[in-house]
């Protein structure tokens, strides 16, 4: 989760993510100063409770600020019919 700062541009919002602050595109939705949003992005490592997530820029953060919304599954084999 990352909190709004404040609006950049008429399509751009700056937020706080803890520990950097980052400018991220929101043309729909209108977000105001304090409101919480979420930011996707691939989790790249994990190091005990830290997790490094790529954004864009790679960030890393503690282990509660992130949610998976979505698992990876490896591809399934599929077996050659002769």
């Amino acid at each position: 989760m990352a909190t709004v700062l404040k609006r950049v541009t008429k399509d751009r919002v700056s937020v706080s993510i803890p520990g950097l602050p980052h400018s991220v595109i929101d043309p729909a939705t209108r977000l105001t100063r304090g409101q919480q949003m979420e930011l996707p992005g691939d989790v790249s490592r994990i190091d005990g409770d830290k997790v490094t997530v790529s954004l864009g820029p790679i960030v890393t953060v503690d282990l509660d600020k992130v949610r998976v919304v979505q698992s990876r599954v490896p591809p399934k084999r599929r077996t050659v019919r002769m």
